[in-house]
């Protein structure tokens, strides 16, 4: 796995890279994004993280993919092995595992979450899905229109589209894969 500072730095690098090549300055991308100017200058330091829905919309704005800024550029998309998330605790994290086309793009996750864990997603923009596929322990998935249990062994697909959490609500460490469809 990697660590969580390596993805930072191919970020800070993939976007400043990804935004001079196209001709944008800090403040228009920022303004295309809707991330803050601030946000921008800072996690192209290699200074601030910033929120997986965050970096989607600046992909949109770069026209390329969430792969492209949070990976290594020589890195294969059938196995990126990248931290992309951390939660309070040491063995609750996300790995972004492999991407394949999509209308736009698929992403392939391995999660995992803590007792009493939880990550808080942003809406996606219209058209994007998860499929969530439990491997140990057990899955609180709670959207705005739902709040569902999933098992080891279970599964849960759910448009992104609106507010969504995963939560470890049990005493045990939880295992899961998330595949994003865009």
């Amino acid at each position: 796995m990697s660590d969580s500072a390596d993805v930072l730095a191919h970020v800070s690098r993939n976007v400043r890279r990804l935004r001079q090549a196209t001709g944008l300055s800090q403040a228009t991308l920022a303004d295309q994004s809707g991330v803050s100017r601030r946000t921008v200058i800072k996690l192209e330091a290699g200074e601030a993280n910033i929120s997986l829905t965050g970096l989607d919309r600046l992909a949109e704005s770069l026209g390329v993919t969430f792969v492209d800024l949070v990976a290594e550029p020589t890195a294969p998309r059938s196995s990126i092995n990248e931290v992309v998330w951390r939660g309070q605790h040491p063995r609750s994290v996300a790995t972004l595992m492999a991407s394949v086309p999509a209308n736009k793009e698929a992403q392939l996750l391995s999660w995992s979450l803590e007792p009493t864990e939880r990550y808080v997603g942003e809406p996606d923009p219209a058209g994007w899905s998860e499929m969530i596929l439990v491997f140990e322990g057990k899955l609180c998935i709670e959207t705005t229109e739902a709040k569902v249990l999933r098992a080891a062994g279970e599964h849960y697909a759910f448009a992104t589209s609106r507010d969504f959490s995963y939560i470890n609500e049990s005493q045990e460490l939880t295992r899961f894969a998330r595949i994003v469809v865009s």
